[in-house]
């Protein structure tokens, strides 16, 4: 007995050592984790402060930390009493097998193996109180992600409006069911986890035993386990209580909500599922007494069956036999309802519908009427202007311009259409060997002005013509910049130093370079020796403790994209993929659409490729590109999730009429939007349930050419004057056409400017006329034996012909006018040049070197308009009218050459001048 007895007494001691390493790793761990994310905690104190939004932190941090703590303690605690009820009952009536483990068959004790040792040499009190809390601090970190969620159930603010079904505010979807839902899963997996770890315990102490040749539990366990059970199914009944409202969200293939089947068939069939599941609970809980596995395998054969049955089987048979044969009549109340809730989702119930006769009726005298319209028609696409600008103006290899935006300014007492770019800096492409952290963090470290430039107008060489342009930035026409310098943008993705000992690189001038020393006020304070060593632990820098450049005045900027700035502030707000900049009295400001959106709506289509089905653009946000101060305007008050968000944050948005009028002046349409809002919109016009059913008025976008194929045209910004309208403005538009067609059925536009600002518009063309798409456009200018010779020439001369990324479909009063532009680039260059304007209209498609040009073309030329000859020939020639002929004719030689020109206003005094005399000449031929 002396050696059996020793073996476990050496044995014991190594186990010891080994749970005392465990555990001193798992302390170092914690210790770890604990300093990464306190040091986190004060880097996003200070930076949150530094910007005006610590009560925003403040509430999100305490929200995490809140639900944290309280999944983490709930957690805990669950599994804790089941780890101590399971260590407590464990081992009190052993099994079989554990007895003839303690014996050899000589009759003396066998050693003891590994089992053995853990249940009885460890402390088992601090095991279940270790694993229950490092399992819960797993679940809680999981969690923790969700403290929006229940900070929005919460603060929800009502919708104003019931669903049909359930007759819920839809507030009630939006905020109260996704909390739920997260509680409801959070319970399951807790009782899961619950179960496991006291099987675990179980297990080791051979109240479990699971091997190829004996299967047992004890009486103990069986008891545990049932009461678990039973918690299962009163959670899983009120799972069933929560998928009657997630019927809301079902897609049978006809309509996404609850059909005609979940209502009749799944509705009753989920309550006859809570049923069951109430009675599994009640089953499960009086095995107590019984303790045998018979009666929880019953129960969830029970519920598993009933499932299949009732969600599975019969509501399957259900839509195949009874349903399908008279599919439209049965579901046309659900689909009604499918289209009503989804268009009020997506605002689509919103858009007025307006007719658009499309005749052929333009002249050259309704082309000077909408001459706003025709001065702002966009030449210059995005991508070979943006290499015209790469290599006009980028200056020096380490500027870079991210993009190029559309937008609108008043210069010189005219209302025009710009592309700009900011000339960012962009360090890691300076030369190889100048990457010293130096030169990345505190030399070079922000860009410098912007460039602009109208959307139609070119030099002789085929160039744009410049608003803005160079280093430091000058004006010919366009705004002035007074701060040029750019700390914050889209190409900013690292931390850099200011005001420290030397100054910073402010822009190179010939063989020479001025510096310049930051006087605003960005950046957080960083002079302090703690500030630096919490800043070099957080990058994981040692030069931010070290290096002598950084003073007692320094500051350091973080975040700088401004993308990352805002997700940083308000991480529930879903982002525009195009921020743009603004020039606005003298500086520069990044404007940030920003969307609320929600999965939760009821009984709306989702987005396609997009986890929501609810969006509205309610914010608007600006960024200061030299101090990165970062503004919210809400838009949309009316918003519930917006009011929502302001109930929970009431110190990070600002009525958008505190929002300086010149920026007003510039909000937008967001793209993004306009083409979610337009997908959904190609089936969603259709109110009627039959046609809707039957798809039988569904459009699409227009296809156009695009690299080896065909792409789908995108949405353009183009300022215009509206049928009907009084003046111009400016509109974000896309055409549509029929499925599986191409000629234009429609075109829908957003309007950007006060007082109609977000209002949509879709003007559609009468179904029993031909109307030409931009697809069938392209093949007629394809066809066109003039311009393709041309193509063909150009391509073999060593030359590349670039065509415009979008053919414009320009509306004019109820007309429709083509306009593609034409570049040219060396086969080896890089520098586009914009050399003709292709137009069409009606049957005739021509090329010129201008617009103007290309109209005179279209609306003046023989077989297009009538000539003046053809009204001469017919007048005596002799006396006043031989005069008065070759005045007109000469009014209209003037009236041609002002056009060619672009000079609208001569045009028109001419023309006019000219058609006043012909209209004199006829009234002396009839003798009137």
């Amino acid at each position: 007995m002396t050696i059996g007895i020793a073996g476990p007494g050496r044995k014991a001691p190594r186990l010891n050592a080994v749970v005392r390493i465990i555990i001193a790793a798992f302390v170092g761990g914690i210790c770890l984790i604990l300093l990464g994310l306190a040091s986190d905690f004060l880097v996003d104190w200070l930076w949150f402060s530094s910007i005006g939004y610590l009560p925003v932190f403040l509430t999100s941090i305490g929200a995490k930390a809140l639900v944290f703590f309280a999944v983490w303690t709930a957690t805990a605690v669950m599994l804790w009493l089941n780890g101590l009820l399971a260590v407590r009952f464990a081992g009190q009536q052993p099994t079989k097998a554990i007895a003839a483990s303690a014996r050899n068959p000589t009759g003396g004790a066998s050693p003891p193996d590994l089992f053995t040792l853990m249940r009885d040499r460890l402390p088992w009190s601090r095991v279940v109180a270790g694993g229950a809390g490092l399992l819960a601090l797993l679940v809680a970190a999981a969690e923790a992600g969700n403290w929006g969620i229940f900070l929005q159930f919460l603060y929800q603010a009502p919708y104003g409006a019931d669903d049909p079904l359930y007759n819920k505010d839809i507030g009630f979807y939006l905020f109260s069911l996704p909390a739920y839902t997260v509680i409801k899963n959070w319970m399951l997996l807790t009782l899961v986890l619950s179960a496991l770890f006291a099987g675990t315990i179980y297990w080791v102490h051979g109240d479990i035993e699971y091997d190829v040749h004996h299967r047992s539990m004890s009486p103990t366990v069986i008891a545990h386990g049932s009461v678990l059970v039973g918690l299962l199914f009163a959670v899983k009944a009120w799972s069933y209580g929560l998928d009657r409202y997630l019927l809301l969200y079902g897609d049978n293939g006809v309509v996404v909500g609850a059909s005609y089947t979940d209502i009749h068939l799944g509705l009753p069939g989920l309550w006859l599922m809570i049923g069951l599941s109430i009675i599994a609970a009640f089953a499960s809980l009086a095995n107590l007494r019984v303790r045998t596995y018979r009666l929880p395998a019953a129960a969830f054969i029970l519920v598993g069956l009933g499932s299949f049955v009732f969600s599975g089987v019969v509501p399957g048979l259900f839509r195949h036999f009874f349903v399908k044969p008279s599919e439209l009549q049965l579901e046309k109340p659900y689909i009604e309802r499918n289209i009503a809730l989804t268009r009020q989702a997506y605002n689509l119930d919103q858009i007025v519908a307006k007719p658009f006769a499309a005749e052929q009726k333009l002249t050259l005298k309704t082309i000077e009427a909408n001459k706003a319209t025709i001065e702002n028609v966009r030449l210059w696409d995005w991508l070979p202007l943006s290499d015209t600008y790469a290599q006009l103006q980028e200056i020096r290899t380490y500027y870079k311009f991210h993009d190029l935006d559309v937008d609108r300014y008043w210069l010189d007492g005219s209302y025009q259409s710009v592309m700009l770019s900011a000339r960012e800096l962009r360090s890691s492409l300076l030369p190889p060997n100048a990457q010293t952290w130096v030169n990345r963090h505190v030399l070079f470290t922000h860009g410098n002005g912007a460039v602009m430039s109208p959307v139609t107008r070119k030099s002789t060489e085929g160039l744009p013509f410049f608003y803005l342009r160079d280093i430091p930035p000058v004006t010919d026409g366009g705004p002035k910049i007074d701060e040029a310098r750019i700390y914050y943008g889209e190409e900013s993705d690292d931390y850099v130093v200011v005001k420290g000992s030397t100054p910073e690189f402010d822009y190179p001038k010939g063989k020479d370079n001025v510096y310049a020393t930051y006087d605003g006020a960005g950046g957080v304070p960083i002079g302090t020796m703690m500030r630096r060593t919490l800043f070099s632990y957080y990058f994981n820098d040692p030069n931010l403790l070290l290096s002598s450049y950084i003073t007692s005045d320094s500051r350091i900027m973080i975040r700088r994209n401004i993308k990352e700035r805002v997700r940083t502030i308000a991480p529930f707000l879903r982002l525009d993929h195009d921020p743009y900049l603004v020039i606005n009295n003298g500086r520069m400001f990044w404007m940030q659409d920003a969307y609320t959106t929600s999965s939760y709506f009821p009984s709306a289509q989702p987005a396609q490729d997009l986890d929501l089905n609810y969006i509205r653009n309610s914010v608007k946000i600006t960024v200061d590109a030299y101090n990165g101060t970062v503004d919210f305007y809400l838009i949309d008050p009316g918003d519930p999730i917006a009011a929502t968000y302001r109930r929970i944050f009431p110190s990070l948005f600002k009525p958008f009429t505190a929002m300086p009028p010149d920026l007003q002046k510039h909000i937008r349409y967001p793209e993004d939007m306009f083409l979610i809002q337009a997908r959904l919109y190609q089936t969603y016009h259709m109110e009627a349930a039959d046609v809707f059913y039957n798809r039988e008025d569904l459009w699409q976008f227009p296809r156009q050419p695009g690299g080896d194929g065909t792409s789908m045209m995108t949405p353009y910004y183009i300022i215009m004057r509206l049928p009907g309208e009084p003046q111009a403005e400016f509109f974000l538009m896309l055409p549509m056409v029929p499925s599986h067609r191409d000629n234009m059925i429609a075109w829908l536009a957003a309007r950007c400017d006060a007082p109609d600002y977000g209002k949509l518009i879709v003007y559609e063309f009468p179904k029993d006329k031909l109307v030409y798409g931009p697809f069938q456009i392209e093949a007629r200018i394809n066809q066109n034996t003039e311009i393709s010779q041309q193509l063909t020439l150009w391509n073999q001369m060593g030359s590349r012909v670039i065509r415009g990324a979008n053919l414009l479909v320009i509306p004019i009063e109820n007309s429709i006018l083509y306009v593609s532009p034409l570049y040219l680039r060396a086969e080896h260059g890089h520098l586009p040049e914009l050399k003709r304007v292709i137009a069409a209209y009606g049957e005739h498609v021509v090329m010129k070197e201008t617009l103007a040009e290309a109209l005179s073309a279209l609306f003046i030329e023989p077989g297009t308009a009538p000539a003046v000859s053809n009204t001469t020939e017919e007048l005596p020639l002799t006396g006043p009218a031989t005069s008065q002929a070759r005045e007109a004719l000469d009014r209209y030689n003037q009236a041609v050459e002002r056009l060619k020109s672009g000079d609208w206003k001569g045009f028109g005094t001419q023309f006019d001048a000219m058609h006043e005399l012909l209209e004199e000449m006829n009234r002396h031929s009839t003798g009137h």
